[in-house]
């Protein structure tokens, strides 16, 4: 995996060099501490993979990417803000890690760097997407925000069809995709299905009473109650008692 590192911080590109240390496969070919200096490296190298900042004197990383031509390296952009997460997945970013990195989420990334390019064929379906870990962020979008949420400060998520409302620290927010597809990523050991409708935070769980038919009652840290079926309260049951 040929990697070039463009940051205009030298330390940030010294954190991050001594970070990929731990991939054996890694070889940084190059670093450019701006756009100037980052485009005939890239053009000269052609490495597989770039880690990009955004905000750079000269330019800005998408800038850069402008002035490439085919065929583009695969892109993962650090930054120490959010503020350009929905413009880095449009131009089709292959992750958006935020400063100081975390070493996890630099690991899945670069997992995901390494896979096989998609072909032609196998790109018309979409490989389902990574399992997050408590440590992970998720990018949440609705028709007016695009923030980034710490995956362990989600507190409840309630399914509607095809929308989901979630509660965060410290706000709430609606997307456009349902209950099931968080099931699927979010990590199972600190999400609990409560019903068919919600899933819960068990760190935000503050008691849990015996309800109807076996049912529990759960509340929350908020003062929010959650009643847990009795299937799902039979379930929890198992996981959480000595």
């Amino acid at each position: 995996m040929r990697i070039v590192l463009v940051d205009d911080e030298r330390l940030a590109r010294k954190e991050l060099r001594a970070l990929l240390g731990d991939f054996p496969d890694a070889e940084i070919v190059g670093e450019a501490s701006h756009c100037a200096e980052a485009l005939p490296l890239l053009k000269r190298t052609r490495p597989d993979l770039v880690f990009l900042d955004i905000e750079m004197p000269g330019g800005t990383g998408f800038d850069l990417l402008a002035q490439l031509t085919e065929p583009l390296p695969r892109v993962i952009f650090v930054t120490a803000y959010d503020a350009h997460a929905l413009r880095a997945f449009e131009v089709n970013a292959l992750d958006y890690l935020l400063k100081p990195i975390v070493p996890r989420r630099l690991a899945a990334a670069y997992r995901r760097a390494a896979g096989p390019a998609p072909t032609e064929e196998k790109s018309k379906t979409p490989p389902p997407l990574p399992s997050l870990g408590e440590d992970d962020q998720v990018l949440l979008r609705d028709e007016q925000h695009c923030v980034f949420v710490p995956v362990n400060l989600i507190r409840l998520l309630e399914g509607n069809g095809n929308h989901t409302r979630i509660v965060c620290e410290p706000r709430e927010i609606e997307v456009y995709r349902t209950l099931v597809s968080f099931e699927e990523r979010l990590p199972k050991s600190i999400f609990l299905r409560a019903n068919r409708a919600q899933l819960v935070n068990r760190l935000f769980i503050r008691k849990v009473d015996p309800w109807f038919s076996g049912s529990l009652k759960a509340t929350l840290t908020d003062g929010t109650e959650v009643e847990f079926s009795r299937r799902q309260a039979q379930l929890f049951r198992e996981r959480m008692e000595l």
